[in-house]
């Protein structure tokens, strides 16, 4: 049976790896979300059944919405009943599950790594590319409903925001990028306080092996890129400095220009995580800043400045974004209400035109069984 959820409702929305740093940003995003409403939260099976309020050890300050910390806490390997899943799962859990996942009829919009660049797969900065959406059509659950969407890494998301204009603009032949990176984003248990404090860690695993490949996806370019990552002792907002070889000469001025002008395409739907202003720029010489400006936008936007000549290349920058936000929990709640907006309006056009629905507005529920609205 197919069912069709009211457009005055707000969507039911599964969140996998609930208790984890990402997932209870999630899981406080979707507190008084105007579209979308925390059903069902999920981690591994060490307190299945426990309140949430009671196995999660809540870092963000306060305590968990009032709305989660009654939810049940179920095993991440168990299929969620509703469609809309957000997954914060660590990437090798992710490989399997979330395919499975999808292919049971699941939207499941994911911060893993572990599918970012697989050929179907869209990864999404919906601001830079939302045409890639339309790879998730090549994928071998598309007809029974199913979708797997991908946010990228924590410093790409950032850079892609601000790569892109100048992308557009000048052409970019080549990058280098130096990143200061927060402790936050190696999870709650990811870096003790003994090795970071003052200290700086000039490697993290994996980390610059994402960069070039991810970046490239995005913009749909070839751009050798080199990168050094570090962690440092900032809670959250990773710094990414940035130097580049133009295709066409643009002073610092032509530079900022372009990035203030920066606005996500006019046929995006009008999502509620969406910045207005996905650019802040800076022109303060020692801005931007992790404490002073990864709240920008609710920390959905990323703030450049420190725009300059720098031979010998042509252009160097410094990008500051919250890892945690925009380059996690708030991209991917973000890419999943771009999928259910493209499916409202698709379902509108090849159905009947008047139940067009406004915002996220309305979507339909699998045909798959077990599977709800």
């Amino acid at each position: 049976m197919r069912v069709t959820q009211p457009s005055n409702e707000r969507l039911p929305v599964a969140v996998l790896g609930a208790t984890g740093i990402v997932g209870q940003r999630l899981v406080r995003m979707l507190d008084g979300h105007p579209s979308l409403r925390l059903a069902s939260v999920a981690a591994s099976g060490r307190r299945a059944g426990d309140r949430y309020g009671d196995a999660v050890r809540w870092s963000l300050g306060g305590d968990p919405p009032a709305e989660a910390a009654d939810l049940p806490l179920r095993v991440a390997t168990e299929p969620p009943e509703y469609r809309i899943v957000l997954s914060a799962l660590p990437s090798g859990v992710a490989r399997e599950l979330e395919p499975a996942l999808a292919e049971a009829g699941h939207i499941v919009s994911t911060n893993a790594s572990a599918h970012r660049l697989r050929d179907d797969v869209p990864l999404l900065v919906p601001e830079v590319n939302p045409q890639a959406l339309a790879l998730a059509a090549r994928q071998p659950w598309s007809e029974g409903g199913g979708r797997l969407v991908a946010n990228p890494n924590c410093v790409v998301a950032g850079l892609a925001l601000a790569l892109a204009p100048l992308q557009e603009a000048f052409g970019i032949e080549a990058a280098t990028v130096v990143t200061l990176q927060a402790v936050s984003g190696a999870g709650l248990e990811g870096v003790g306080s003994v090795q970071i404090e003052g200290n700086a860690i000039p490697w993290i695993p994996g980390e610059e092996e994402k960069i070039e490949p991810e970046l490239n996806k995005i913009l749909g370019t070839d751009i050798p890129v080199a990168a050094s990552v570090n962690r440092v002792p900032v809670l959250d907002g990773h710094t990414a400095n940035v130097f580049l070889k133009l295709a066409s000469p643009a002073s610092p001025g032509d530079a900022a220009r372009v990035l203030g002008e920066f606005r996500a395409p006019p046929s995006l739907p009008d999502l509620p995580s969406l910045p207005e202003q996905p650019l802040i720029v800076r022109s303060e010489p020692d801005r931007p800043q992790p404490r002073l400006d990864i709240g920008a936008a609710g920390g959905m936007a990323a703030s450049v400045g420190r725009i300059r000549a720098a031979p010998p290349h042509d252009l160097a920058i410094t990008v500051v974004a919250h890892n945690g936000i925009r380059g996690a929990a708030g991209a991917c709640l973000l890419n999943a209400e771009l999928c259910l907006a493209r499916e409202a309006r698709w379902r509108a056009r090849h159905s009947d035109p008047r139940a067009a629905p406004a915002g996220i507005g309305q979507v339909h529920g699998s045909s798959r069984p077990g599977v709800r609205a």
